[in-house]
């Protein structure tokens, strides 16, 4: 097992996110589809493919027997024929279905988690993923499912689960290394993602809680910057220079748009 954490790069404590994003890094370099490169290359993406496998294999068994296989097996089927996935789509609580989102995210079925943890999201009011897992399952299987989220650009979705993550990160060191590629993440997601793919009310919900998940000062002026942006294209002049102003105080090298310029004389 040990030469499969060495494959991806990774330590043998790297949590699942973690095993994830690093397979992901290497793969982008030696898939076969993807590059015009040598067997040796397509043997070595086998190999990563392998190792990864393997890992997310053993720790979704770890989660997975723990959540399933003591309660749910017992009875008149043998462990070998319960089926966990069948068993759960047929459930309609919200523990179920929040455990199908996590089973199907990683057996290979991301886009039916993605559907499904959308569905839950805007037909129960009290929703609450978090609700039915450790905090640890949560943080690793979250951060992938604000991942495919972010591919699907599902952008809002992505950033409510991803911030939840990072408060929880803070109160509780979970990801340590790891954490710098979930801040990475949030990073992208705020500063290009947002604005233009949402509407302004929602960019503006984002971007004034992103200002409290500790970015930093040169990151918390561009948001500063992009939020005065949306309150300009609202009609908000007078919160727009309120906005533009604080930012350019906290960080001078900020570029500004050029009618906040002349408009606020900067």
């Amino acid at each position: 097992m040990e030469e499969y954490y060495k494959l991806l790069g990774i330590q043998p404590d790297a949590s699942v996110a973690e095993i994830k994003t690093a397979f992901r890094r290497k793969a982008k370099q030696l898939h076969p589809d993807l590059s015009k490169e040598s067997e040796a290359d397509a043997k070595a993406f086998q190999k990563i493919l392998k190792a990864y496998q393997t890992l997310i294999s053993s720790r979704g068994s770890a989660v997975f027997d723990s959540l399933f296989k003591d309660r749910y097996s017992r009875g008149s089927k043998s462990e070998e024929s319960f089926d966990y996935r069948q068993w759960l789509s047929e459930r309609t609580d919200e523990e179920s279905r929040c455990k199908l989102v996590f089973f199907d995210l990683m057996h290979g079925r991301e886009d039916d988690a993605v559907e499904e943890y959308k569905r839950l999201s805007v037909s129960r009011a009290d929703f609450s993923l978090s609700r039915w897992f450790t905090r640890e399952d949560f943080m690793d299987y979250g951060y992938i499912l604000a991942e495919e989220l972010l591919f699907r650009e599902e952008f809002y979705d992505a950033y409510l689960l991803l911030a939840k993550i990072i408060r929880m990160e803070y109160s509780y060191s979970y990801f340590r290394h790891f954490f710098p590629e979930v801040m990475n993440l949030m990073r992208t997601l705020v500063r290009s993602k947002l604005a233009g793919n949402i509407s302004d009310e929602l960019v503006l919900d984002a971007l004034e809680d992103a200002l409290d998940l500790g970015f930093g000062k040169k990151d918390e002026a561009y948001i500063l910057r992009l939020m005065a942006e949306s309150y300009d294209r609202l009609g908000d002049t007078a919160t727009a220079g309120l906005c533009i102003r604080k930012a350019v105080q906290m960080d001078s090298t900020l570029s500004v748009p050029a009618r906040f310029k002349n408009r606020y004389k900067f």
